[in-house]
């Protein structure tokens, strides 16, 4: 019996303790940190999917609306009314609608709700009619006023517009004979060697800019690049072939003509599918940054936008297309020149070279000239991305993925710029998600990273590396020919993977230089890689080294200097001036 009565009284009190439990009233509510409102008129849905019980009884259901720079957030959470949140403590929140009301803030909009015994309150979000919430017109008598008092104002613009499209359509032509220099404010995309256009030297070539009085078809200003053509016809471009294809776009060699006679120039153009249209818009943008110019970075003409306007022959409006039009470059990209070609050790300091200085010059806070500029990342950078110049020098191409790295911007700016690029190329940091958004410069080290593994490509395919093999992608068979990010991760993360760099290479003393560049170059820890500017300087270093063994060699073949002949009278020669000596006989006997 005194057993029964423990147990008895066990099993007694667990039911005491869940009677009071159940007596217990919290709230159910929806529950996200962070979440992108969907509105109506003036209502908005949360747009969270989680929901929790609220752990104390005196908790309600609240909801946090906040604006900032056209960037619209809900938070919804659990929370003691009596307690300040946001630095406001809340006023009204026994009702079970969550009415939204505004609350002071120091930057954008704020409005927080609370509300209690409906089961997920706070995902309707009410905004109240008048001026501290979103006002919505529901009453009959207010509709025709506001109708009758824009009409008006809408005819008037509807009536400008239609005279407007007359005026343009209908006045005659008058178009000029010698029209292209004004058209399209540039006569050549390459400057001679040596000088710029318009016969300034390199640097002021790049540092000019057009000034208010200046001429848009003089000489200075045809110098100009990084422009958009504003002009209501587009150049006269006629495609000749398709030359190249990625994920985004098509490039085809195009002929720019320049006057009746038959005068064109050879130009590449950037064909975007309408879909693409944020990738030519960004890739636009980036060029559009005069500054941007550089002897390493492809050379951009002007964008377009075609079709879409009934230009489809009497067989509907063609599709809508984006162009770039940009510098052709005949010799192909690097990936494909490697493949064909062998690298003596000067051509691969010169290719390497311009490739490191026109990856430095977009991560430059200044351009050549002194002028602030705004740093680039490019983020997609690999040999079939670096254009290969008559010159012997490389030039960086395709910036569809690349960013502004300003200042200005903010962390959520850059929330989804992490994991972008081509798979092969990618930084350790890139393939495991954690690239530090906060630091710039972090986006700076993942194009050192690529760099590296471009280099790598070069430097197989060079002539002082002994015996040559075949051209191979950086990893080449150690992934598929497309490797995706997984294999790219196991590779390169969990195994700690590298290109080879066989012993025979070091050999050669600018070779085992260059590898430990390479090296650096691609560490594991992006603060210990070193910078593009970093890069360059080795590369000048290995330049004038390359220029005193040459001194060297040459003084070598011309042999010891013939020592001084003696006078027959035993006198010292008299002194002489370079032009005697070169008109004086050799011997006098």
């Amino acid at each position: 019996m005194g057993r029964c009565s423990v147990v008895t009284s066990v099993l007694l009190s667990f039911y005491a303790q869940a009677l009071a439990f159940t007596n217990i009233r919290t709230n159910l509510c929806r529950w996200c940190d962070y979440t992108v409102p969907v509105c109506e008129d003036s209502v908005c849905y949360s747009n969270c999917s989680l929901n929790s019980f609220c752990v104390l009884s005196e908790e309600i259901c609240v909801a946090v609306w906040k604006q900032d720079n056209d960037s619209v957030s809900v938070r919804t959470l659990c929370h003691n009314p009596k307690q300040p949140l946001e630095n406001v403590v809340l006023s009204n929140y026994s009702s079970p609608e969550c009415v939204m009301a505004r609350q002071p803030a120091e930057e954008g909009l704020l409005f927080v709700c609370g509300c209690v015994e409906e089961p997920e309150c706070n995902d309707k979000l009410i905004f109240d009619k008048g001026p501290n919430g979103f006002s919505k017109l529901r009453s009959k008598d207010v509709i025709p006023v506001v109708v009758i008092s824009l009409l008006p104002p809408l005819l008037v613009a509807v009536f400008a517009t239609l005279g407007f499209y007359l005026y343009r359509t209908r006045r005659p032509s008058k178009q000029p004979k010698d029209w292209a220099p004004k058209r399209t404010h540039y006569q050549s995309l390459e400057a001679p060697e040596g000088r710029g256009a318009g016969g300034v030297p390199p640097g002021d070539y790049r540092c000019k800019l057009l000034g208010p009085g200046d001429d848009a078809s003089s000489e200075a200003s045809s110098a100009r690049a990084n422009c958009l053509n504003h002009n209501t016809e587009h150049l006269p471009i006629q495609l000749e072939a398709l030359v190249g294809k990625g994920r985004f776009a098509e490039v085809w060699r195009a002929r720019l003509n320049h006057s009746a006679a038959g005068q064109y120039e050879t130009v590449a153009v950037k064909i975007f599918p309408a879909v693409e249209y944020a990738s030519w818009r960004n890739e636009r943008a980036i060029f559009s940054d005069a500054n941007l110019r550089h002897e390493n970075v492809v050379q951009f003409l002007t964008a377009e936008e075609r079709g879409g306007a009934g230009g489809g022959d009497g067989a509907g409006p063609a599709p809508r297309q984006y162009w770039l039009i940009m510098a052709y470059h005949g010799l192909g990209n690097l990936q494909d020149f490697l493949t064909g070609h062998v690298l003596s050790w000067a051509e691969l300091c010169a290719m390497g070279g311009s490739v490191a200085r026109g990856l430095a010059h977009l991560h430059s806070d200044y351009a050549p000239c002194g002028t602030p500029k705004v740093p680039v990342a490019h983020r997609d950078l690999k040999s079939s991305n670096i254009v290969v110049k008559s010159s012997g020098e490389c030039a960086l191409c395709d910036f569809g993925l690349a960013l502004r790295l300003d200042l200005s911007l903010t962390v959520d700016d850059f929330a989804n710029s992490g994991q972008v690029g081509t798979a092969r190329y990618m930084a350790p940091e890139v393939l495991e998600s954690r690239v530090n958004l906060e630091d710039l410069e972090a986006f700076k080290q993942m194009d050192v990273y690529s760099m590296a593994l471009v280099l790598w490509e070069m430097a197989s395919r060079c002539e002082v590396i002994g015996e040559v093999k075949s051209y191979e992608p950086a990893f080449g068979s150690k992934v598929c020919e497309q490797p995706c990010v997984e294999s790219m991760r196991d590779l390169v993360l969990r195994d700690r993977g590298r290109p080879d760099i066989p012993a025979s290479w070091m050999t050669h003393q600018g070779m085992n230089i260059l590898c430990a560049t390479i090296t650096e170059c691609w560490d594991h820890d992006p603060e210990a890689r070193l910078t593009a500017h970093c890069v360059v300087e080795r590369f000048n270093s290995l330049a004038q080294e390359e220029g005193r063994q040459e001194l060297s060699t040459d003084s070598d073949q011309l042999g010891p200097p013939a020592p001084p002949t003696p006078h027959p009278l035993g006198e010292p020669p008299a002194p002489s001036t370079e032009a005697d000596a070169h008109s004086r006989p050799v011997a006098q006997v």
